[in-house]
């Protein structure tokens, strides 16, 4: 059950969504409700609906296994499924939770882990806990316009945005890798409402469908100039500002001409997200010390194992991931915002009374991408990941907790007033 509040006429956190879709099961009940709350709207944060519903799933599935007696681990992967559990004619394009999870559990050293509350430092009770990460991959029309000058650069256009997300760079990787050039030969310009229309930042849907856009685009300017120098689109290669077609070849600039060249164009996707379940998929495992005494919580290291098809740019990439999993922490132990119900309003507005993780706060972050592909998400084989990288690290860090103290809290955040009377006593 997720409940909400907004502003008439505004939307409800989608908080059960994942849970209809993330493990197998016959039988499952989930609703949503929304009040009407005289408070500022309510609208989306980074991975909205996953991001907070799998803070309750995943604490959730850990209960459940102990309950079984089963390692958590384990319970997850007996849950797999590879198909959507609601309509199991509709396979997912790519599913590998069995291979992050194990993969994760191995790297992290999931086997030292210990009954709860059994393992002490000093005075730190420590503990490990692991949650799964679940996204779904939107696909969205996306254009862009690939211009080719006399000199043999290119240019792309797309009114696509870079919100510090890496944009520019992935979508110049994308033009050059079709067109055969280097970076440098590669100018991006975005944000102009003139340029065709792109799918935009936001949903980790950005990158994966503005890519694909101008993949599409690409592929018509290829034939254009294929077809200009009279070679065969079907037997040509484009590399080192290069064309070439069995043993003739002609520079990129030769087939500008004066004038250049410009092709645009978009990706279209029809019904296949009716025909395959796309989703990106992570393995959260976090190593977590209370201290015995008062009660505080530090988290000492944490993994990531992200399965979200081709990865474009492995650097940017890991740089969104470590950036989702510090927010994962603040959500877990700190993040709160404190009503006043008599006004209706936010008394912890502003950063000075709204705490977030600073760089104490956060641990030794390590982030591994599983080699694969997926053919069926896009041409670029690929799916976003950013968010990906916050959905179930609150819940990792609960379960860590849990594990360290034997003492289960599950109203977010897990502030020391909420265990310290419950701890174990110390010796």
């Amino acid at each position: 059950m997720g409940w909400s509040g907004n502003l008439p006429e505004g939307g409800p956190e989608t908080a059960v969504m994942q849970t209809r879709l993330l493990y197998a099961g016959a039988n499952r009940m989930t609703a949503t409700r929304l009040a009407v709350l005289d408070l500022p709207e309510g609208n989306a944060m980074r991975a909205p609906g996953e991001a907070p519903g799998l803070m309750a799933l995943e604490i959730a599935m850990d209960e459940m296994a102990e309950r079984l007696g089963m390692d958590p681990v384990e319970f997850r992967v007996m849950n797999d499924t590879q198909v959507d559990p609601e309509h199991p004619a509709r396979r997912y394009s790519q599913r590998s939770l069995i291979e992050w999870l194990r993969t994760g559990a191995d790297r992290f050293g999931w086997k030292a882990r210990r009954a709860p509350g059994a393992r002490r430092e000093g005075p730190w009770l420590v503990g490990m806990g692991v949650a799964s990460g679940f996204r779904n991959n939107l696909l969205m029309k996306s254009g862009a316009r690939v211009l080719l000058d006399s000199k043999g650069e290119i240019a792309v256009e797309t009114d696509m945005t870079d919100i510090g997300t890496g944009s520019y760079t992935i979508i110049a990787q994308t033009a050059a890798e079709m067109m055969g050039l280097g970076l440098h030969q590669v100018t991006v310009r975005l944000g102009d409402s003139s340029y065709p229309v792109a799918a935009g930042s936001g949903g980790q849907f950005g990158a994966n469908n503005a890519t694909s856009g101008v993949y599409a685009a690409c592929v018509k300017l290829r034939e254009a100039i294929a077809q200009k120098l009279g070679f065969n689109s079907g037997d040509v290669t484009f590399a080192d500002g290069q064309v070439r077609s069995g043993n003739r070849s002609a520079s990129l600039a030769e087939a500008a001409g004066a004038d250049g060249m410009m092709a645009e164009d978009a990706i279209e996707y029809g019904d296949l997200d009716k025909k395959y379940q796309q989703s990106t998929f992570a393995g959260h495992f976090v190593e977590a010390a209370v201290d015995a005494y008062t009660g505080e919580v530090r988290v000492r290291r944490m993994l990531a194992v992200c399965a979200a098809g081709r990865i474009l740019n492995p650097l940017s990439a890991r740089s969104q991931v470590i950036g989702a999993m510090t927010m994962g922490v603040g959500a877990a132990l700190m993040e709160e915002l404190a009503v006043d119900t008599r006004r209706g309003f936010f008394v912890n507005h502003d950063l000075a009374g709204y705490e977030v993780p600073v760089h104490a706060d956060i641990p030794h972050q390590e982030v591994v991408f599983l080699e694969e592909v997926d053919p069926m998400s896009s041409p670029m084989k690929a799916k976003g990941v950013g968010e990906l990288g916050l959905c179930g690290v609150g819940a990792a860090v609960a379960n860590a907790v849990y594990n360290a103290t034997g003492v289960r809290v599950r109203d977010y955040p897990i502030t020391l007033d909420k265990h310290l009377s419950r701890l174990p006593d110390v010796a």
